[in-house]
């Protein structure tokens, strides 16, 4: 049977994690199809026909499925689930709040955040905050998945010409409602998709310092401010900034970590990355344990050197 991959988008473009998703539904073996569930969404569904590896992309429109809705997109979801051995999710905000509901309304395990598909009933995922990795095997014959999407490479966004199927829209469920969201805009990359991290940690010591320290590193090098769970705890940095087990899980080309210790949860959300640098004058900071190169050195010393270098 084939696999089913929800796609997330803003209605008019397939967002980067989609594409990690499909990659891991290729791994399950059979066609790939990807639902595109969204409200005058005829431009995602033709993104979404566009990435390589899709053999067919289902396309259901209506207003109530604008804002994704939890409630409204799994309904869709379970409309067409009879279809898939496979259900894959990315494992961000939006497909864990809607994964849950698909497993539990089929009566199935969710799979979730898995980082290598083994065969297409066992599949890995890291356990305690990643320093252990747990095969699953599920007898389910619906298989509900999240992906983590740093454990896959992203499929590539052209080249495919998958066929463009329109469903039937399921109702609006009337479970829950779109009030209202502050977006907040920045010049920077968004984390999760950032080639270069630049983060911060409670040694900065100062919301002030935070900014004024990394800011000027992180535009030399087009990069996103992250920061670790203590910094933001101090409010030294938003929380959309946190990268962890609690935050956000990263896996860029480059991460520079600044006045960070490496706790457990931090280096979870990181240790991935291809290059790590971290910068601490305490040379028994656990982050060196996981850089590739470190420097034992005063950051508000190291920092400003390494711009002016640049």
């Amino acid at each position: 049977m084939a696999s089913l991959v929800i796609a997330e988008h803003d209605n008019a473009s397939i967002k980067g994690a989609t594409l990690n998703t499909v990659t891991a539904a290729a791994k399950c073996g059979g066609d790939v199809h990807v639902l595109v569930a969204g409200a005058n969404a005829g431009e995602a569904a033709k993104a979404a026909a566009q990435i390589a590896g899709v053999s067919k992309v289902i396309h259901a429109d209506g207003a109530q499925f604008e804002h994704f809705l939890a409630e409204n997109i799994a309904a869709q979801v379970l409309a067409i689930a009879k279809d898939y051995s496979h259900i894959l999710f990315p494992a961000t905000a939006a497909g864990k709040n809607v994964a849950p509901r698909v497993a539990a309304k089929l009566d199935v395990a969710q799979i979730s955040d898995i980082t290598k598909v083994d065969s297409p009933d066992t599949f890995e995922r890291p356990i305690y905050a990643g320093n252990a990795i747990a095969i699953v095997q599920s007898a389910d014959a619906t298989k509900v998945i999240t992906v983590r999407t740093t454990g896959f490479d992203p499929a590539a966004a052209t080249g495919g010409s998958a066929s463009v199927e329109t469903a039937s829209s399921v109702a609006d469920s009337g479970k829950s409602s779109f009030v209202g969201q502050e977006i907040a805009k920045s010049d920077r990359p968004e984390l999760t998709a950032a080639k270069v991290i630049v983060s911060g940690g409670r040694a900065l010591g100062s919301s002030e310092k935070f900014h004024e320290v990394l800011e000027p590193l992180a535009d030399k090098l087009g990069a996103a401010i992250g920061a670790s769970r203590a910094a933001v705890d101090a409010g030294y940095a938003p929380n959309d900034f946190q990268v962890g087990q609690t935050g956000k899980i990263v896996a860029p080309q480059l991460y520079i970590a600044c006045g960070i210790s490496g706790a457990i949860q931090h280096l979870a959300g990181m240790k991935d990355s291809k290059v790590i640098v971290a910068i601490n004058k305490d040379e028994e900071a656990p982050i060196f344990s996981v850089a590739d190169y470190g420097l034992v050195a005063d950051l508000f010393t190291a920092v400003p050197e390494l711009i002016e270098k640049l």
